[in-house]
């Protein structure tokens, strides 16, 4: 069995395995950075366990994320992208906490963490 690489996650919409991204475990403080790029996307205090196997959000930095509708695998989806690179991040869905009830559900492999100092 092949599991995916950054770029494969990146430049070609894949998908890591579930529970296979070490920063499930990630509870210090600081920022979630696209992989390819480096922009800031996820600041540490909107993560949150949603037990779905990837590192979940409640919410992006503003004007980080792009979002578009995503077809494939016979179901309707919103991707998130990098609003800088473009590269594949994940998806949204709408069951995530209060106060956004969402859950912005990121490949591990599609980010890089920078503790806090």
């Amino acid at each position: 069995m092949t599991f995916p690489d950054k770029d494969d996650v990146l430049r070609h919409g894949a998908t890591e395995p579930p529970f296979s991204s070490p920063l499930n475990h990630e509870r210090r403080s600081g920022q979630f950075r696209c992989a390819g790029c480096g922009q800031p996307l996820f600041e540490s205090g909107a993560k949150f366990d949603s037990g779905c196997g990837w590192p979940s959000f409640a919410a992006p930095l503003e004007q980080s994320v792009a979002t578009r509708p995503d077809s494939s695998h016979g179901m309707i989806r919103t991707e998130v992208l990098c609003r800088s690179c473009g590269g594949h991040l994940g998806h949204v869905f709408d069951d995530g906490p209060a106060p956004t009830g969402q859950r912005y559900c990121i490949n591990g492999l599609a980010l890089h963490f920078i503790p806090e100092e």
